[in-house]
């Protein structure tokens, strides 16, 4: 039988390599290692990859062993979900992974400018009613500048057409230059080793026969971003039988 809730939670505070600040977007948080991760955490000057809203950790497990070269963050708010990965982590020696549970709206309240070398988010939720929740909205990329180095890679990788689809307009109404785009990962000839790395909701999407969709782009630090003023079709695994369209008009 599995852990409970209660033990899950007191394992990750016992945990060296968790930090948690499960606080609200209005409190201030005095975060002892913005700017320090580097030197008092990892003891290296690798580069720093976050991977925000990782859920489980797979990704940022599955990363930390293919690359001991580089130092990797996992960042959500499910503390019980991200034990999985934290405990894997531990129990394998990881030197160079953490986790930090906290809300990704306050995620530049913990990271010093030009901190982080590469952000990937995986699987995000699409937010299809509101703009300003989705993570790879201008109000989010916003919030990536203030800590990614000048023109950071940003990976996403989705099942979500809708969220490919918006973030695709975002980056053209932006003119954010672009590694690579697909809407078909796994017959792009591209699905090297990182990649191939699949989570739990991964492989439940691909089991459903759904493409999965991955764009890497650069976030320059330069220039006003502007919000894609477009519609696009929901998805309809998800919205049911709501209605089939919706603006992306970002909410003041």
């Amino acid at each position: 039988m599995g852990k409970g809730k209660l033990a899950k939670f007191a394992d990750m505070a016992e945990y060296p390599h968790v930090f948690e600040y499960p606080c609200s977007v209005v409190d201030e948080v005095n975060f002892e290692m913005k700017g320090n991760w580097k030197r008092d955490f990892f003891k290296n000057d690798n580069p720093i990859v976050l991977e925000l809203g990782c859920g489980r950790g797979e990704y940022t497990v599955g990363l930390a062993r293919r690359y001991p070269e580089k130092n990797f963050i996992g960042v959500d708010i499910k503390g019980a979900r991200m034990w999985t990965g934290a405990t894997d982590a531990l129990n394998e020696g990881l030197k160079n992974v953490a986790f930090l549970r906290t809300n990704i709206e306050i995620i530049d309240r913990f990271f010093a400018a030009g901190e982080v070398d590469e952000i990937w988010l995986t699987f995000s939720d699409p937010q299809m009613k509101k703009a300003t929740k989705r993570l790879t909205s201008t109000y989010f990329m916003n919030r990536y500048r203030k800590f990614l180095v000048p023109d950071g890679l940003v990976h996403l990788k989705t099942d979500s057409n809708f969220m490919f689809t918006y973030t695709k307009y975002m980056i053209e109404e932006n003119q954010l230059p672009v590694e690579f785009m697909t809407d078909d990962l796994y017959h792009s000839g591209m699905d090297d080793e990182i990649l191939s790395i699949r989570t739990y909701y991964e492989q439940q999407w691909l089991d459903r026969g759904l493409n999965i969709k991955y764009i890497c782009f650069h976030l320059p630090q330069e220039g006003e971003l502007v919000e894609p003023d477009v519609e696009i079709e929901l998805d309809s695994y998800r919205s049911y039988d709501r209605q089939k369209r919706s603006s992306l008009t970002t909410s003041k």
